[in-house]
């Protein structure tokens, strides 16, 4: 006698939710690691060395070094504005998320034109060149560029990514919990039960219009 076994089969309804969800999953896993790390090496190449040069004093050549930050402060501001706009993706809803996911995008490709712009850029030079001559038409010699600047470049290549993704699936990721938002209903108040040993609780009940009895409003 042959036994047959009832195989349970998923239902077709939650195979087809569960294929989804799995990308959506994906995405948001990457679009933070992304978000976060790019505005991380953004924010830590601006603060090192991009541009160094010398200035002509009486005493010979003078060393010069410009930071990012002395070149250009556009790709720090950008960062921390996609970092703001990362975490703002989930406190937001439908044409919200969309708005905040492109000001994310925006945030990423504005830090890399602006890294990629700063990379040849000798003005912070010749200023500080100025200031140590003291001849306001002197400008900097013997340029060098490092590498930082492409650096903030990837950062904000990262950052670009994130929300490329927040645009293509943020509308399947989750959304802060309605527990966390503020409501404006007013909370109901708990109503202690009468005591009828207690000749005050039977007045406060009369007040509030119920049956301190139990049978009903008074």
């Amino acid at each position: 006698m042959e036994y047959v076994t009832a195989v349970p089969h998923p239902r077709p309804d939650t195979a087809a939710s569960a294929r989804p969800a799995r990308p959506a999953r994906r995405s948001l896993a990457v679009a933070l690691l992304c978000g976060a790390l790019g505005a991380a090496v953004a924010l830590l190449a601006t603060r090192q060395r991009w541009a160094e040069g010398t200035a002509t004093v009486a005493g010979g050549a003078f060393p010069l070094t410009a930071k990012g930050s002395d070149i250009t402060g556009v790709p720090a501001a950008l960062a921390v504005v996609g970092l703001a706009a990362l975490v703002a993706v989930f406190a937001v809803r439908r044409a919200g998320r969309v708005l905040v996911a492109a000001l994310l995008a925006l945030s990423g490709a504005g830090t890399v034109a602006a890294a990629l712009t700063g990379a040849h850029d000798a003005s912070a030079l010749d200023e500080k060149a100025a200031q140590a001559s003291g001849d306001t038409a002197a400008t900097a010699a013997a340029l060098t560029h490092t590498g930082w600047p492409y650096v903030a470049a990837a950062g904000g290549a990262l950052i670009l990514l994130a929300g490329l993704l927040a645009l293509r699936f943020g509308g399947r990721w989750p959304a802060m919990s309605g527990r966390y938002e503020r409501s404006g209903a007013p909370r109901a108040r708990a109503v202690r039960p009468v005591d009828p040993d207690r000749p005050e609780d039977l007045w406060k009940a009369l007040d509030r219009g119920e049956d301190p009895t139990g049978a009903g409003p008074a």
